[in-house]
């Protein structure tokens, strides 16, 4: 059967086919030749192999993929979506079948693979769902529930509000609607840029899908078929940012080894048996490692085992290292419940009816099917229908299980049912509505929301116009604006009997714009004396047990980092009414004298740089080229430094886009690097000085005005193969 590729000026495809199957297979062979290397990558971290290839810094994630058992969630995944959907995940496997097609071809393309001495390998139709679960299983934050367990545990219930931000590890995002009554069109826009960890190659994929049931431009996750998050059919579209949901638990769970295995304690005093096997870990460069992976009837443990946790995070099957239980009660392990796992479902029954959906009620009955990640959406359609609704599963359960691992052994602790998602009724105030991970629509369903500082800066922008346009997006997009700076400025204000230089640096402060731009000079002395407070704040010894390292794996470290913590709560550090007796003021004052002894020559762009992530370290000289960047965590510009610890920016803008009602072809989107995922291709990081600069790359739908790659004619793929299952010793 024939299908069509083609491309834009910028290398993005735009693939048309004669039906949805074959669409989902080209879709598949066309990443696979741009990125055959991201999605090895992704496969191996989502089976727990990626240590293989890449050596031990790998290992950490590979282990917790494995005893999350993030595959095998897959695995029964498909096996329900094919007994409850069959459409569907035949349309997965034609993907699966379209990558194996192209990865090949793809493969020669990339040098990482003979860098590594990686071989391209098979996907399996579920694959694209463990690929989808890997990505997104730390979107919920759990382990913020270790660090409250940690904060209350030495300071008090008090701690949770006081340190209640985004955390370090969770993502999030900026979406907002704008009507007709508001454009100068008549028409609806949707605009935003989701915030996540910056990769190299980019987390989304700008693509276009076509067949006669539908023709739509969007984002797609690289390994997972159709366009999830973000959207354009021509007459409806979408977008999401991360609800900032709570639905994952941890169990706090007392395991004993006995001679027919593990039993773990239950919720009726009763010991009742669990399964589970070992597997081997192979580490390039080093020896394997064998781990015991164990499930309670609450879910997979994920630290610790029979034997305790360890310093190191891990069960040692000798008990060298362990911290052992009390005698008779079992020692203490941590399982993790998420709602796939249980309901073997994943919400991929959503995209098809969203790549076919023509309206906005289309595309609520999409919706109802999502599961994992738990997001809010915002839609408009060309008839001037407009959504804004949560979508996703969060299950019902005890207030203790939110808040922070709950014990296993005590009753009270299980899931009844699933939330209803909320919706904004009506969909926008005035024309407008904003998502940006702030206390809002998602408010019931979690704990920890993003500070409001960027949602009320984008309604306040856009509270001062009346005739939008798609061209005038980009200039919220790359607002610099900081709200959170207020707290410490005031701090700063009330000080008194300063040296003459510190004087003078305050001075600067309080006449500064609080814009985070690139060039300026004062952003970074700004960063440069909160920094210094967060480092004094975070050594005050009321703090020290929360420096203690604890036994958890390393995957989950970034949660419970101390100076993170603090320097992501500042604000609301310094606005409390007290802060267990620390003088704010005294901390603020030292830092203000250190910075004012030698201020930062050079401006913000310098020190705050792009730090992408890449399965492949970069080499130091290569890294120190990476761009400067004007944002800021709190900005809606978010490019986010860790203050304290890094002016370094790993998370920001992994896309940005602007949906036109009025008309397709007026849409604009860009993303921080390419198309193509091949080092030294034309369209490996072509698009990174518009995203620096905030320009847009036009949405092309005139195919006359594309470019035809030789057509393909393809013969079906014989089914995938599963591999053979691990042993197990149940």
């Amino acid at each position: 059967m024939t299908t069509e590729t083609y491309r834009d000026a910028w290398g993005i495809p735009h693939l048309r086919a004669s039906s949805a199957r074959e669409l989902a297979r080209a879709q598949g062979r066309v990443t696979a030749h741009d990125r055959a290397w991201q999605l090895e990558v992704e496969r191996h971290r989502a089976q727990g192999t990626s240590a293989s290839f890449l050596g031990a810094d790998a290992l950490s994630w590979d282990v917790f993929a494995r005893r999350a058992r993030i595959e095998d969630t897959a695995r029964r995944c498909f096996a329900a979506l094919e007994r409850r959907d069959p459409e569907t995940a035949d349309w997965v496997r034609a993907y699966a079948e379209g990558v194996d097609e192209g990865l090949p071809a793809g493969a020669r393309r990339a040098p990482e693979f003979a860098r590594t001495g990686l071989a391209p390998g098979r996907w399996q139709p579920w694959t694209p769902l463990a690929v989808w679960l890997a990505t997104h299983i730390l979107f919920a934050g759990f382990p913020a529930k270790l660090w409250r367990e940690q904060a209350v545990r030495h300071l008090g219930p008090g701690a949770v509000g006081l340190f209640a931000t985004d955390g370090p590890g969770t993502a999030g995002s900026n979406g907002w609607l704008v009507t007709g009554d508001r454009t100068a069109t008549g028409h609806a826009l949707i605009a935003g840029d989701p915030h996540r960890f910056i990769e190299d190659p980019g987390v989304y994929q700008q693509i276009r899908l076509a067949c006669p049931e539908f023709d739509v431009i969007g984002l797609a996750v690289p390994g997972v078929p159709g366009i999830a998050h973000f959207g354009h059919t021509g007459t409806a579209a979408w977008a999401i940012t991360n609800a900032m949901a709570d639905y994952q638990d941890l169990y706090r769970e007392r395991l004993r080894r006995t001679g027919a295995g593990i039993e773990a304690l239950s919720p009726d005093g009763t010991w009742h048996r669990v399964t589970r096997h070992t597997e081997t870990v192979h580490v390039a460069g080093g020896p394997p490692v064998e781990i015991e992976v164990v499930e309670t009837p609450r879910g997979p443990v994920i630290a610790g085992g029979p034997e305790g946790l360890d310093p190191f995070g891990e069960s040692r099957a000798d008990g060298t290292g362990a911290v052992p239980g009390p005698v008779g009660r079992g020692a203490e392990a941590l399982a993790l419940r998420y709602p796939p796992r249980v309901t073997e479902d994943l919400g991929f029954s959503a995209l098809l009816p969203l790549l076919r959906a023509r309206t906005v009620a289309d595309i609520d009955r999409a919706l109802d099917a999502w599961t994992e990640p738990v997001n809010v959406v915002q839609a408009a359609d060309t008839a001037g229908g407009t959504l804004h609704r949560v979508a996703g599963h969060v299950p019902v359960r005890a207030e203790a299980n939110r808040l922070r691992p709950v014990p296993a052994w005590e009753p009270g602790h299980d899931w009844h049912g699933t939330h209803e998602t909320p919706y904004a009724r009506p969909a926008t105030e005035d024309g407008i509505a904003v998502m940006a991970n702030a206390r809002g629509l998602a408010t019931p369903l979690g704990i920890e929301f993003a500070p409001p500082h960027r949602a009320a800066r984008i309604r306040a922008l856009l509270d001062g116009g009346r005739d939008w346009t798609a061209d005038d997006m980009p200039a919220i997009h790359t607002d610099t604006h900081l709200g959170s700076a207020a707290p410490l400025l005031d701090h700063l204000a009330a000080l008194t009997g300063l040296t003459p230089a510190a004087e003078v640096l305050r001075d600067r402060l309080l006449a500064w714009d609080r814009r985070m731009d690139a060039d300026s000079t004062d952003a970074a002395v700004y960063a440069a004396v909160r920094g210094a407070v967060v480092r004094r704040l975070a050594a005050h010894p009321v703090f020290a047990p929360l420096t203690a390292p604890p036994a958890y794996p390393d995957v989950l470290l970034p949660w419970l980092a101390l100076v993170p913590r603090v320097g992501h709560a500042l604000e609301h550090l310094l606005g409390a009414d007290d802060l267990y007796g620390i003088d704010r003021a005294a901390a603020v004052r030292t830092a203000l004298e250190e910075v004012a002894a030698a201020p930062p020559a050079a401006p913000w762009s310098a020190t705050h740089r792009l730090a992408p992530w890449r399965a492949l370290p970069t080499e130091p000289h290569l890294a120190a080229d990476e761009p400067g960047l004007a944002g800021d965590h709190d900005c809606v510009l978010c490019t986010s430094a860790v203050p304290g610890l890094t002016d370094g920016a790993a998370r920001g803008p992994a896309a940005r886009y602007v949906w036109d009602l009025a008309d397709r072809a007026g849409s604009r989107w860009v993303v921080p690097f390419g198309a193509d995922g091949v080092p030294g291709a034309p369209h490996r990081r072509d698009q990174l000085p518009l995203w620096l600069e905030g320009r847009l790359v036009p949405v092309v739908t005139d195919w006359t005005l594309l470019t035809p790659e030789p057509a393909e004619r393809t013969e079906p793929a014989e089914p995938a193969t599963p591999d053979p299952t691990e042993e197990t010793d149940d």
